[in-house]
């Protein structure tokens, strides 16, 4: 029987929990702000011996994520963590990790790429990272990325699919505000992650493998297409991780998750914390006896079409939130992917979509903010379009 315990915590201190009821063979640390918080933390509990890890100090993100390959390779269960700027030095072993098929599980604090130099939240680094053959997930809060990652470690490590994950939360919004949370107890967090099954590693000598080998014209297009194939075959295995766990903590996940959504005329669709926010307009519009409602996205990639279309088919009007730019681009990157899948659609069953880039840098979503999306989605169900792509809470 599942106990569970009621603690204050940050969203790195969750995440640092996490991590230790995961008890990684290795773990690769280096700093950077906001994810110091989660290795400070989970360093703890390496000096105090609660957890059996080989905790690896770096000498940069690059160094990280190349610690985490070995170890993978080697046959180690290993996780590591960044931010922004630490992400984007690490992007060729991103991509090694996920192309030698690698179930690494990254904790993501996002934070704003420089320059100029920023250390708060928005989306770019992770969003940066959409077509690396990562998984990703996204957490409103604390409680949520405490989730994400024993999942991750289930979902990363599944025979079908051997992908690695990173796990998303909002840098200081999440990352360093306390809240109440609820902590699953130990033996229940170990029983549902199981011990780990290496798959080839490097280190079992009676079978040979080799890693890392230059791959040409001749099969390099052969091993993308088992990376494809890998991402298609996790979306089974996410929805078989998600229920189980859900059965264990009595709740529901899914892919996209609605509130308010059966009959909401006007819906917002974004993702992390901004999802809490919006939720607390939605009570006050709905207590005015206004249809709205909210879609919040928890997994990025891969991406369901189908469901997305299903979730939002009674909307009419829905404004998808970007805390990311795509630079010469139509809007931001889940405008893009919320607009492709009802291209099929035909006319009269596709909602009106519009784009609001917000919160780059750290810039406030405060409930005024949301309000006025509402309001101008009023407008626009009543035949003013106006502008496709807006742009919320920066000055003119």
């Amino acid at each position: 029987m599942v106990t569970k315990t009621k603690r204050a915590m940050t969203g790195a201190e969750c995440t640092a929990e996490a991590m230790k009821q995961v008890n990684p063979d290795v773990v690769a640390a280096y700093p950077i702000t906001p994810q110091t918080e989660i290795m400070h933390n989970f360093s703890q509990f390496v000096a105090d011996g609660e957890v059996d890890t080989e905790l690896v100090t770096v000498e940069s993100e690059h160094s990280a994520m190349s610690a985490c390959v070995g170890a993978s390779a080697a046959g180690a269960r290993a996780m590591t963590a960044t931010s922004a700027n630490g992400l984007a030095l690490m992007w060729e072993i991103v991509y090694i990790a996920s192309g030698t098929r690698l179930p690494i599980v990254m904790n993501v604090v996002n934070r704003a790429l420089s320059g100029p130099i920023n250390i708060h939240c928005d989306h770019s680094d992770s969003m940066g990272c959409r077509d690396s053959g990562w998984i990703q997930l996204y957490s409103e809060t604390g409680e949520e990325a405490y989730e994400n990652t024993l999942m991750a470690v289930r979902i990363a490590e599944h025979p079908d699919v051997l992908l690695p994950v990173m796990v998303c939360q909002d840098g200081f919004i999440t990352s360093h505000c306390v809240e109440t949370v609820e902590i699953i107890d130990d033996a229940t967090a170990k029983a549902f992650i199981g011990a780990y099954k290496p798959h080839y590693p490097l280190l079992d000598v009676d079978k040979p493998v080799t890693y890392g080998p230059l791959d040409f014209f001749d099969y390099y297009f052969e091993h993308k297409r088992q990376q494809i194939d890998a991402m298609e075959h996790s979306k089974k295995v996410i929805r078989q991780v998600f229920d189980e766990f859900g059965k264990i903590v009595g709740k529901e996940y899914d892919f996209f998750e609605g509130y308010m959504l059966d009959d909401a005329e006007k819906v917002i669709f974004c993702s992390n914390s901004s999802a809490g926010s919006t939720k607390v307009i939605v009570d006050e519009l709905r207590a005015k006896g206004e249809k709205v409602g909210l879609l919040k996205m928890r997994v990025f990639r891969p991406w369901l079409n189908e469901q997305v279309v299903e979730k939002l088919k009674h909307a009419k009007v829905v404004a998808v939130l970007d805390r990311a730019a795509s630079f010469g681009a139509l809007g931001g990157p889940l405008f893009h992917e919320v607009r492709s899948s009802f291209h099929e659609q035909e006319k009269q069953d596709k909602p009106i979509l519009i784009n609001y880039i917000y919160g780059l840098g750290g810039r406030e979503l405060d409930l005024e903010q949301i309000r006025k999306v509402f309001a101008e989605l009023e407008e626009i169900k009543n035949g003013n379009l106006g502008e496709l792509v807006r742009y919320l809470g920066v000055r003119e």
